[in-house]
Order: structure tokens, then C-alpha cells, then sequence
């Protein structure tokens, strides 16, 4: 039987520290390996961000039907305006509540264990939001595969884009979830935030009613809503074979190019915050 020496210890642990830092991606997917077991033993958030974007959708959508007038190719319903709307809806919730699990593993001493590890801050930053934007782009293409059921056929390039667009959606807003939810120790303040900041940013990004048709002043605060580029971009890319009827919406180029930004720029803020010390560390 082999035994180890005391002198042999330091280089174990040396070697090991040497590894970690070779491979910073490792434990950034042993994190996101983590969110999504965590997700799938907990059912009931299965259910719960699906369903509810679906009734928001049923219910809207049947209810405004009649009463609204959309400027979407063949003259679609308003089920068919507020469909990429709904889409945008499960990634805002999956994402932003995928990012809880940080201030739930705070309370329970795991992120105290991962942040004293041999690992940079990156690259825990990145397997949490990893984990949150896999589990929103799962739910959203979900809900993406019913559109041909409503009326909505997607071509294999839009479809193709679609997925890319909400790619970056969900890795932009589970970042900007990561940045809201490392400074904070309680859930319930978590959601009064997102409340009061993160619903008004999914109601001015288009996914309710147009901006052409929205109040001059309302309209120009859409247009400065990196969230009005993601959900343009994804509408383009479901009429992908229509996108003459939608010139009201910002270019595809531009809207690709504003959300691929937003999503670099939170995940630099989120490496920045979790960095530093806050005070939810020292409670």
C-alpha cells in the first residue's frame, strides 16, 4: 500500500492548484453541470416558467386579438405579435430566476467554498451564468417548436437564427441576473428588483405593443432598451422571408450587433462585481 509523505503534500496540492488554473473553463462547466441537476430535481420551476409565460400569452393574446392591429407580414393576429414577445418572457424568467441559486448558495456556505477555491472569479461567473442561459434557451426553444402550431412557419434558416438570437438573450440576461443577485442576501429583495426594474425592461422592449406606436417619449426609452434589439432581432428572424414588412423593427445587423454588446458588457460587469467585496459577503 503507498503511502504519501508530508513533504509530497504540498506538491499534491501545488499540482492540483496548477491544474485549476490551466483550465479555467473545468470548473466554469462543473458549475453549469451543477445548475442544470439542480434544475431538473426541482420540477415545479419546470412548470412554472413555462406555464405562466403560456397563460400570459393565452390570455393577452386572446384578449387584445380584436383590438389590435399589427404591421407583421400577412397581417398576423395579435397571438402572432405577442408569440417572440412570450419567447422573450421565458428568457427573461429562466434566466433572472436561474441566478437566485447564487444568493440560496451564499446562505448555505457553497459559494463561500467555491470563491476560497484555486479558481478565478471568471470562470465562476461564467459556469453560473452558463448553467442560467442553457436553462433559458432549453425553455424558450420549447416554446419556439409551437410556433408552427399558431401559424407561424419558420424556415431552417430562421429557425437557425432564432436559436442564436436567444442565445445571446439569455446569456445577456442571465449576466445581468448575476450582476443584480451577487450583492444581495435575500430573495425577497430579489424580487422586489425585479419588479420594480426587470418587467419594465421586457414591457418597453416591443413585446407588448410596437414602437411605432407607442408614445414619442415612451418610444425613444424602447429604443435605448438593449432588450428592443433582442426581441427585434428574433422577429426577424421568425419571418425571416418576410423582413420587408418589418421596417419599423431595427435592422437585423444592428439589433445582432446591440445584443451581442449587451451581453459582453454584462458579463464584464458581473466579472467586475463579483471581484470585489460586497456586503452580502461579510453577513
Amino acid at each position: 500500500m503507498s503511502t504519501t509523505t508530508p513533504d509530497e503534500l504540498p506538491a499534491t496540492a501545488d499540482a492540483r492548484n496548477d491544474t485549476a488554473r490551466s483550465s479555467p473553463l473545468l470548473p466554469a462547466l462543473s458549475l453549469c453541470r451543477r445548475e442544470l441537476v439542480r434544475f431538473l430535481r426541482q420540477r415545479h420551476r419546470i412548470i412554472g416558467a413555462l406555464a405562466t409565460p403560456l397563460v400570459f400569452w393565452l390570455l393577452i393574446g386572446g384578449g387584445m386579438n380584436r383590438s389590435f392591429k399589427s404591421d407583421m407580414p400577412g397581417g398576423e393576429t395579435y397571438l402572432h405579435y405577442f408569440f417572440p414577445g412570450t419567447v422573450l418572457m421565458i428568457l427573461l424568467f429562466t434566466a433572472i430566476f436561474s441566478t437566485i441559486s447564487v444568493i440560496e448558495d451564499r446562505r448555505e456556505g457553497f459559494l463561500q467554498g467555491v470563491l476560497v477555491a484555486p479558481v478565478s472569479r471568471m470562470s465562476i461567473v461564467l459556469g453560473k451564468i452558463l448553467g442560467g442561459t442553457i436553462l433559458a434557451f432549453g425553455q424558450g426553444l420549447v416554446f419556439l417548436l409551437l410556433a408552427p402550431f399558431v401559424g407561424i412557419h419558420l424556415t431552417v434558416e430562421s429557425f437557425l437564427l432564432a436559436c442564436l438570437v436567444m442565445l445571446l438573450v439569455s446569456f445577456a440576461l442571465t449576466a445581468l441576473g448575476l450582476c443584480i443577485a451577487w450583492r444581495m442576501n435575500s430573495t425577497q429583495g430579489f424580487h422586489a428588483i425585479m419588479n420594480l426594474f426587470l418587467m419594465p425592461l421586457w414591457f418597453l422592449s416591443g413585446a407588448m405593443f410596437p414602437v411605432s406606436g407607442a408614445w414619442r417619449g415612451l418610444g425613444m426609452i424602447m429604443m435605448l432598451n438593449p432588450l428592443t434589439y433582442g426581441l427585434a432581432a428574433l422577429r426577424r428572424a421568425m419571418y425571416w422571408r418576410a423582413a420587408d414588412a418589418t421596417g419599423t423593427l431595427p435592422g437585423l445587423a444592428t439589433s445582432l450587433l446591440v445584443s451581442a454588446a449587451f451581453a459582453l458588457l454584462m458579463f464584464a460587469l458581473a466579472s467586475a462585481i463579483a471581484t470585489g467585496r460586497t456586503k452580502a459577503d461579510l453577513e
